[in-house]
């Protein structure tokens, strides 16, 4: 089994924001780090988010320039699948399960049998995207927050098949990377997103029946001391992103009422307004 001192470099499968903020906390911590994307244009985007979220960093006296300058040096990035080869594969893709399931099919034939993988889904059950591994105690979830690079918290999901010494070796490499992790058991939404959901849905709810609007639940919701309402953290995380994991819970709880997809919300998402991302969303940017 992996362990601790034995990793040294980190595969990162997605340069999206995600994946972009795993791969700047990952290099930050000394790892060498592979990121990975089909499409050229959004590694170059990646590496200059990094750049900047650095560059941020000095400004605020958090990061000095010798650490910028060895975190960048530590990036690598790469269209070809064939390359992803690691000690540790963290999976950053979209959130679907059979894309999931191809993606790790395809890992776990071109890595080692120590190689640990893991998915940062936020909502679809571990052990449904291990189902088909020849080594489904070698998969595990590892659920970063958003941006990752700021926020502390990471969900260690154990599946049914999960080697609990996997999971113990990705707890301690989570706060190697600086977070605050948490062990968990595989359930739909895990422990935060089914906990958070309602956040969310009933402050939706609230809208369309017409109760209030987006803007003074926000800032009724930010007076009792909330950093951000839940429109403002939506357009924040991105209204699809946050759309799709309630759909997805909603149909892991079996349509259940509670977990019912808001009408408000799915239009913003056909119109393309997903927030802060597209400058607009419930509400716009500059």
């Amino acid at each position: 089994m992996m362990e601790l001192e034995n990793i040294k470099k980190i595969a990162v499968v997605g340069a999206g924001t995600m994946g972009q903020g795993i791969a700047q906390i990952s290099a930050m911590a000394g790892y060498s780090v592979l990121l990975f994307d089909l499409n050229a244009t959004a590694l170059e985007k990646a590496v200059q988010k990094i750049e900047g979220n650095l560059s941020k960093g000095i400004e605020r006296g958090k990061v000095t320039e010798t650490q910028k300058a060895a975190c960048l040096a530590n990036v690598q990035t790469t269209v070809e699948q064939s390359e992803l080869v690691a000690d540790v594969v963290i999976e950053a893709i979209v959130e679907k399960l059979e894309v999931k399931k191809s993606l790790f099919a395809q890992l776990e034939s071109i890595n080692s049998d120590q190689t640990i993988l893991a998915s940062n889904t936020s909502s679809i059950p571990i052990t449904r995207i291990a189902a088909d591994l020849k080594h489904p105690e070698r998969f595990v979830g590892m659920h970063f927050f958003n941006p990752a690079h700021i926020m502390k918290l990471v969900e260690v999901i154990s599946g049914a098949a999960t080697a609990p010494a996997i999971a113990q070796t990705i707890y301690d490499l989570s706060k190697k990377l600086g977070k605050v992790p948490v062990m968990a058991n595989d359930a739909p939404g895990f422990i935060v997103n089914r906990v958070a959901r309602h956040f969310y849905v009933e402050s939706l709810k609230t809208v369309e029946e017409g109760v209030t609007d987006f803007e003074g639940l926000d800032k009724l919701i930010e007076s009792t001391g909330f950093k951000m309402g839940p429109f403002r953290l939506m357009d924040l995380i991105g209204i699809d992103t946050n759309y799709s994991v309630t759909v997805s819970m909603f149909n892991a709880f079996h349509q259940d009422a509670k977990f019912r997809p808001s009408r408000i919300q799915q239009q913003k998402v056909d119109a393309g307004h997903h927030g802060r991302k597209t400058k607009k969303g419930f509400y716009t940017y500059d």
